[in-house]
């Protein structure tokens, strides 16, 4: 397949790692939010190098041809962007399920009927704690608690599926069966256990986010007694700390075979925290069709498959079921994306990284290394409601 402008050739059909299934678009960064625990990358893209309207609706289209099924709006947070509506439209016009992945504090009820109204498939908000105070100081947020409540709840009152995607760690795994039940008041047929995962903004926060042990036990405990007296009522997915598990996770469905994410600036990555592996170039849908990136992309190759395998991975039986793990997080561990990944116990590294997590887990740093972005945001008071000692702060403050 020879190199095209955007638009201009056919998907192979014929590949060998096949189509993608699912598509994560971030369509910005912007975001009122801190989180001490953001995927997006550390250096995040500024709103004047977002791809216009127009652009997503070619990309939409590209999507569909493709035979991509989903489209996940995030970003960021999706809802900064005013054409949300119309771009939720056009997924619909071209045949895609939509999910809006969104920390919903600037969502309004006219709005979400608005989305609906366009063909919007699904809502998943994500929450930070189960009350007030705590939720708000880790999203660095005034109100922001009681504003995803309200949101979540017109959510169902216009007629969406919800998924509660509660970010755990450290610091609010004690607030656990509490969200629990919030999800099942607030009607979510799903709810997300999901432990941070440590790149980018996780990465720097690693030691005020990571779970002891003893926690992840607990958390184990209460996510089974959940499944059991919550089955038919609500869909509890639970996804542990990688640095506590003995195999890798099958990170997005192998590299560059059932996903990928488009920047907001049109980049297009095998994961989302893709970027997060310097000295990787990534192709842009304003260079290129989707389908010749998905094909040709030197970034997208790279990784996929088996050949690219150092021992003990190239001679492991469970190499074609978990794909090598995580490359970004080999990057992060080991400087080096093409190593083993450190989660699985076969790694020379795992044992120490396991070790290290323990001893950070079990320390005193509870300060946070807040996810600010320059030039400002709706609303944003993240001292409101914090106390005087956790005032959330700069990077350069708290390091």
């Amino acid at each position: 397949m020879t190199e095209n402008r955007p638009g201009s050739i056919e998907p192979d059909k014929s590949s060998p790692y096949g189509l993608p299934l699912s598509v994560l678009a971030e369509i910005t960064h912007r975001c009122p939010l801190q989180c001490p625990y953001c995927s997006n990358p550390v250096e995040l893209e500024r709103a004047k190098g977002e791809l216009t309207t127009e652009e997503w609706h070619r990309v939409l289209g590209e999507l569909a041809d493709m035979g991509v099924l989903q489209i996940h709006f995030s970003g960021g947070e999706p809802t900064a962007r005013k054409d949300l509506v119309d771009l939720v439209q056009r997924a619909t016009d071209v045949g895609l399920y939509s999910n809006l992945i969104t920390s919903a504090v600037l969502l309004g009820r006219e709005r979400l009927k608005a989305l609906y109204d366009a063909g919007l498939s699904h809502v998943q908000i994500s929450f930070q704690g189960s009350e007030d105070a705590l939720a708000n100081r880790i999203g660095g947020y005034r109100r922001g608690h009681q504003k995803k409540l309200e949101a979540a709840r017109w959510t169902r009152e216009v007629g969406l599926p919800l998924t509660v995607n509660a970010v755990m760690h450290r610091q609010n795994l004690h607030q656990l069966p509490d969200m629990i039940d919030m999800a099942v008041e607030l009607d979510a047929a799903r709810l997300e256990v999901a432990n941070v995962q440590y790149y980018g903004w996780a990465l720097k926060n690693r030691a005020a986010l990571m779970p002891t042990y003893r926690q992840l036990e607990e958390t184990t405990r209460i996510v089974e007694e959940a499944r059991e007296r919550l089955a038919g009522i609500l869909e509890i997915d639970y996804v542990i700390p990688d640095y506590y598990a003995k195999r890798p996770k099958k990170c997005m469905g192998g590299w560059g075979r059932q996903f990928f994410n488009i920047s907001p600036s049109g980049k297009v990555l095998p994961c989302h925290a893709a970027e997060t592996i310097t000295g990787l170039r990534f192709d842009s849908v304003r260079d290129h069709s989707l389908a010749w990136i998905w094909d040709n992309s030197p970034a997208f190759n790279l990784y996929r498959g088996t050949d690219w395998m150092p021992e003990p991975c190239r001679s492991c039986p469970m190499k074609e079921e978990d794909y090598g793990g995580c490359r970004c997080q080999a990057f992060a561990l080991t400087g080096n994306a093409a190593s083993t990944d450190p989660a699985c116990e076969l790694s020379p590294l795992h044992e120490e990284i396991f070790a290290m997590a323990a001893e950070e887990a079990e320390g005193e740093q509870n300060r946070f290394v807040y996810r600010n972005f320059v030039g400002g945001t709706p609303e944003r008071d993240p001292a409101a409601d914090a106390p005087a000692a956790q005032t959330p702060a700069t990077e350069k403050e708290n390091t």
